[in-house]
């Protein structure tokens, strides 16, 4: 299903409205991007700054769509290109060794790279991963490029002289030139007040109009001011040479001019542009599909954006991202299918070809004012309130180090970003504990059921095995911890379960920590025992191997590992029972009738008229007893082998519910209540069975009463039994 088909209420005249308000937006924005970005080669480059961004805008606007298919996205040069690419261009001017043509070449060809970088992030389907960035990281990073422009715009602002510094400038009001910040004041003072007056028309072309009108106002009194040719006030003629092939064959040509040298020096820059702009984008993009509920795909997002900066590349354009400005008004305008960023690429063309000649007299002050409040607005004032709560003051020194370091170099904050977000992800499995629950044998039972006797003793002895269920990462984060938490089980229990079906990897660290827990259970004469490998990467068989190369599991002394929780269960409760001198062997021959225990207490007499009420069956191994809603008010009692509960589920699967054996009983539900089977019951081994129907038992109560109140007695006591032990495992499965 397309985008188109899926918002819905899309028309002609929305994208068309949608795509003229767009470009309101975008424009006015990505003049003055270039403008910021061409002024740091020299200052005399703000007429080509502004084509720059005029043919981004358009490239950006017809191509992303056409290829990302994601209806109602605006695509169009952005705050953080025009910082990592100004700042790369101060970089290279400064070091005073190239030419103002090869550092303009040298940034195309840093976004071409950005462009290569990000169509290869979609095609190694990136786009979720790039989502993952911690939010305190973008947070940090973009505040300190919107501090950047703030910082860069300044002295643009106030008219200063190159030479001086913006520290001395601020204190030196006679270096100020008092019409560039009076336009520059208008443009902030409408940009911040015309929401509160309209929602029709953006706020930066209200605010530009107004800088432009406070300009000629104040030329009124200065004649000076109507110059174009050498006006610093002022962008410039825009000039333009050859045609457009011209011009394509031209940027293609300059490729082949590039060197590895070349390459290397703007490499870093070029990674970091991709990544924000890929962040920039999936941002827009999740907020859009919120409003239009929908989801794009991120990896064709990536793909279409990557193809669109290489078109912007081509055509002369600055590079650019998914913005949010410019994609919230085009939706909330009509906007819904990808015409509607078609159409905003085109309207930029026309104003260029329509207006061209009047964009040459935009102020450099309003443009510097309409930035001024672009950083404002970008830059993240909540991570002060972060500050005040001890709970957030570490993510406040993520976001402010980032802030600073992004001062010193962007690259530097990319750098220290992805460091940062490292620590951060390894704080949050330090903070939060790898155990999901930890119980003993009082709180956890395997599926056998055990006999009353039997149970007993576990109840008795059921804190010397305890069952830990693991979650996560396993690594040399988590691993302290994980032994700090288990110290005094070591010290005191018997046997310990480690229940690994929810664990995500485990590294060296870890099976060191293993092997120094079973060494400590060794010396008390104890075992520790594994179940539920993890089936996923890294593979079950995969983790077997390692631990036997590491002779954690090789040797007879080494972990025992089960296939299931349930196996190593029942084994600690068979060593329990041993210990406690219970024979776990089952017999050979079949139990007579007085052997199974609910009948244990019965004198001869009673058991002689049981006899004659039930019938023998046998049944041979996988043989169904009965099934789930079968109809019947039989109980069983196993005489010899295993009896296995299991519920049906969807798809064909059945659940493994329990496991009955030689002298237990199973269908009491039935006989209680007469209602259909709630399961089904099989024999895991060849087994013996005794069958007693109600309607039968109560012939026999009629003639005994005492009969009946002694069994019932019994069968109450053994489910009661069973009912807690269920209890218990509810309890850990809700506990959070």
């Amino acid at each position: 299903m397309t985008s188109t088909q899926r918002t819905g209420g899309s028309s002609l005249s929305g994208d068309l409205w949608g795509g003229l308000a767009a470009m309101l937006v975008a424009l006015p924005s990505a003049i003055a991007f270039g403008v910021l970005i061409y002024t740091a080669i020299a200052p005399n480059y703000a007429g080509e700054g502004a084509l720059a961004g005029i043919l981004g805008a358009a490239a950006l606007g017809i191509v992303a769509p056409l290829i990302s298919r994601n209806g109602g996205f605006i695509t169009a040069p952005c705050a953080p290109a025009a910082a990592v690419m100004s700042a790369l261009a101060a970089e290279l001017a400064a070091s005073g060794a190239l030419t103002a043509e090869r550092i303009t070449m040298l940034l195309a060809v840093t976004a071409l790279l950005s462009s290569l970088f990000q169509l290869l992030y979609g095609l190694a389907r990136a786009g979720r991963l790039i989502k993952f960035i911690p939010y305190q990281v973008v947070s940090g990073y973009l505040s300190g490029v919107a501090v950047i422009i703030a910082l860069g715009q300044l002295p643009k602002l106030l008219g200063l002289p190159k030479d001086v510094s913006l520290g001395h400038g601020l204190i030196s009001p006679a270096f100020w030139n008092w019409t560039g910040v009076t336009v520059g004041l208008v443009t902030i003072a409408v940009m911040v007040v015309a929401p509160r007056l309209t929602q029709k028309v953006p706020a930066a072309i209200l605010g530009l109009l107004a800088g432009i009108a406070a300009y000629f106002a104040l030329a009124l009194f200065d004649r000076e001011l109507l110059r174009l040719d050498g006006n610093p006030l002022v962008i410039g003629p825009i000039e333009t040479s050859g045609s457009f092939l011209a011009a394509l064959g031209a940027r293609s040509t300059s490729l082949f001019a590039v060197k590895f040298s070349d390459v290397a020096l703007i490499l870093v820059s070029a990674l970091t542009l991709s990544v924000l702009l890929s962040i920039d984008t999936l941002k827009t993009g999740v907020v859009l599909d919120a409003l239009a509920r929908r989801r794009n795909d991120s990896n064709r997002e990536l793909i279409g954006q990557g193809a669109a900066n290489a078109a912007a590349f081509f055509v002369g354009g600055m590079p650019g991202a998914g913005t949010m400005g410019a994609t919230l008004v085009n939706f909330t305008s009509g906007g819904r299918t990808l015409w509607s960023g078609v159409a905003e690429g085109v309207f930029v063309v026309l104003a260029f070809v329509l207006l061209g000649g009047l964009i040459a007299w935009v102020p450099i002050g309003a443009l510097a004012g309409l930035l001024l409040v672009v950083a404002w607005r970008m830059f993240d004032r909540g991570m002060f309130r972060l500050a005040l709560r001890r709970s957030t003051r570490v993510d406040f020194i993520v976001i402010a180090t980032v802030v600073i370091v992004a001062q010193i170099g962007l690259i530097a904050a990319s750098v220290v970003g992805i460091c940062l977000a490292i620590l951060l992800f390894i704080r949050d499995q330090i903070r939060g504990s790898v155990i999901v629950n930890k119980v003993d044998l009082h709180g956890a039972r395997s599926k056998r059921r055990r006999l009353v006797a039997e149970t007993e003793i576990l109840d008795q002895h059921g804190d010397e095995a305890v069952v830990v269920q693991l979650q996560g990462n396993l690594f040399f984060g988590t691993t302290d911890q994980l032994f700090l938490e288990l110290e005094q089980d070591l010290a005191r229990r018997r046997y310990l379960l480690i229940d690994l079906r929810r664990v995500q990897s485990m590294d060296f660290t870890a099976a060191h920590l293993f092997e120094q827990m079973r060494e400590r259970l060794h010396e008390r004469r104890g075992e520790l025992l594994f179940s539920g490998m993890p089936s996923s990467l890294p593979t079950r068989q995969d983790i077997a191997d390692y631990m036997e190369q590491l002779g954690l599991a090789s040797s007879r002394e080494g972990i025992r590992i089960f296939d299931t929780r349930d196996g190593a269960l029942e084994w600690m409760e068979d060593r329990i029972l041993e210990s406690a001198g219970w024979a776990a062997e089952e017999e050979e021959q079949p139990l007579a009738l007085g052997e199974v225990e609910i009948f244990s207490e019965l004198d001869a007499a009673t058991i002689g008229e049981l006899g004659g009420a039930v019938r023998e069956v046998s049944i041979p191994a996988r043989g169904r007893i009965c099934s789930r809603g079968d109809t019947g008010d039989e109980i069983f009692f196993v005489r010899r082998g295993r009896v296995e509960a299991l519920l049906p589920l969807e798809g064909g699967k059945r659940h493994h519910l329990a496991t009955f054996c030689q002298g237990d009983f199973f269908g009491e539900m039935a006989f209680l209540d007469r209602e259909p089977r709630s399961a089904d019951a099989e024999a895991s081994t060849p087994a013996d069975l005794y069958a007693l129907s109600r309607e039968r038992f109560d012939a026999l109560v009629k003639a005994n009463p005492a009969l009946g109140g002694r069994v019932f007695e019994q069968l109450a006591y053994a489910v009661s039994k069973r009912l807690r032990v269920a209890d218990t495992e509810l309890r850990l499965l809700e506990e959070r």
